[in-house]
């Protein structure tokens, strides 16, 4: 049974949802929308991530919002401080009015003759299957499995006596006071996660195949906290937000064109933080170069004190088995641990994992190409948010969200109701979506879109480019096909 059309379904609630929401009020009023959250929540990543030390690694005048600003002192903020900014920006606006908790969109099905998506969506308490359409479905749902993160198959784990827990999945009120505790992993998660542990537990090892980059940011950023206090309210956040964005952008393409100093000097940084005598060169110098992967953020340095006080240590070797009380290494060596935390990576799922059907045909993403970052080709009325690998993602959301705005209100104006993304006989893919060497993107290369040779089929990781593009670019260029279907309002 259909219990209801609307012109815009977002799926998803976190950030991403609740910024498209702000965008679809203010700039398409009359489109009547929807947020489904499969979960009880709203707040997507900063809701469900509940591990000690969560935090972003972004500052929070990019990842805020351009429309609401971050009134809070520090600005490498942690989660739930993040939480309660997207709690508050959400009732601020009226958005958490429009979300329908525990509804999870299954499956989505294009007819051209009627020109509408039909979803079918589980009530997620229930299992009972209802069914919406709309004209627009916009997927703001992230890019990974909140079910699981990944998890090797280590040899021996079987035999593990000790706590083994994936940090998207922290059992609440799970104490580890006073416990030894290994975490496994070199990524952004461990080195969030080691410092925080090492307040409480006896001992914190982190055991990583190899290195990655790892610097550190002062929580406060003084001197987007002197243009708050000197500037008006509407002059001081903006400055901060635009002073950040170009810092940001400075950095990745001085690091992208000299790699080689950039290198040198991080770890030069490092060698400042733990001393001449520390094994730099085997625990903080990665094989590639800087932004072949995400850097990570040690706030105010805290992973590098840690180290300093032996409250953690490092071990840059293969794990060869786990054992009854702990893991043994390739060497040999046999490190205890009553706890494991496995902070290993995401499992990939774009789209919410929803099953796509277009008149009849289900579509396979891994043969699309990507469109501006935000389409596939030859899939009619939808967008996905994906954001930046190296800047904030909530820079990305905002383009595209206003991209959407402006399709949808230039679609009304001409009277059209279908837009397609449809490349020229000539345009082959060429490279993955994500040109990155992280496993998590590695593990799902197969299944992702690809990029063409050219505009507007590249996935930039440039915001000055998106900006003239997302935010001024023609919205006919030649690319996208409008058309009118069968269905009428």
């Amino acid at each position: 049974m259909t219990l209801e059309h609307l012109d815009v379904v977002i799926v998803g609630a976190g950030l991403s949802g609740i910024c498209a929401a702000y965008y679809l009020q203010t700039r398409c009023p009359a489109r009547r929308y929807a947020l489904l959250e499969a979960r009880d929540a709203l707040g997507g990543t900063w809701d469900l991530f509940r591990y000690p030390g969560v935090r972003s690694d972004s500052d929070m005048h990019t990842l805020g919002f351009s429309f609401r600003p971050w009134r809070e002192p520090t600005t490498i903020a942690d989660g739930a401080a993040i939480l309660r900014y997207l709690r508050e920006t959400a009732a601020a606006y009226g958005i958490d009015h429009q979300i329908r908790y525990g509804q999870r969109v299954r499956r989505a099905s294009w007819s051209s003759d009627t020109a509408l998506w039909t979803l079918d969506v589980e009530h997620v308490p229930t299992g009972a299957v209802m069914q919406r359409t709309c004209a627009f479905l916009l997927v703001c749902g992230g890019y990974y499995d909140y079910s699981a993160g990944h998890m090797p198959e280590w040899p021996g784990l079987e035999q593990y006596q000790g706590r083994l827990i994936h940090p998207q999945q922290w059992p609440a009120g799970f104490d580890y006071s006073g416990k030894r505790v290994t975490v496994i992993g070199s990524g952004a998660t461990a080195v969030t996660l080691a410092p925080a542990l090492a307040e409480r537990a006896a001992h914190v090892t982190i055991v990583q195949r190899s290195p990655s980059y790892v610097v550190a940011a002062p929580a406060q950023d003084r001197d987007a906290r002197w243009l708050h206090e000197h500037l008006p309210a509407g002059l001081g956040y903006p400055l901060a937000r635009w002073r950040s964005i170009v810092l940001g952008w400075l950095f990745y393409r001085l690091a992208r064109q000299r790699p080689q100093a950039t290198r040198q000097e991080m770890l030069q940084a490092v060698r400042h933080e733990l001393g001449p005598e520390y094994d730099i060169e085997t625990h903080f110098a990665p094989r590639y170069d800087p932004w072949d992967e995400r850097l990570c953020v040690a706030r105010d340095g805290d992973l590098f004190a840690a180290i300093r006080a032996g409250r953690v240590s490092v071990v840059t070797e293969q794990i060869a088995a786990f054992t009854e009380h702990g893991i043994r290494l390739a060497s040999g060596q046999e490190l205890v641990a009553e706890v494991v935390v496995a902070a290993t990576g995401l499992r990939i799922m774009l789209l919410g994992g929803i099953e796509l059907v277009v008149d009849g045909n289900t579509v396979d993403l891994a043969t699309t190409l990507i469109y501006k970052g935000m389409m596939y080709s030859d899939v009619p009325n939808l967008a996905s948010v994906f954001g930046y690998i190296n800047m904030s993602w909530t820079l990305k959301c905002e383009l595209i969200a206003g991209c959407v705005c402006r399709l949808l209100n230039y679609m009304q104006r001409h009277g059209y109701d279908v837009c397609l993304p449809r490349p020229a006989a000539d345009v082959r893919a060429v490279a993955p979506l994500l040109e990155l060497r992280s496993g998590y993107v590695r593990r799902a290369e197969y299944r992702m879109p690809r990029q063409g040779a050219r505009d507007p089929w590249r996935m930039h990781q440039n915001y000055w480019r998106d900006l003239l593009n997302l935010r001024f670019g023609r919205l006919d260029d030649g690319v996208m096909a409008f058309g009118r279907g069968g269905f009428r309002r």
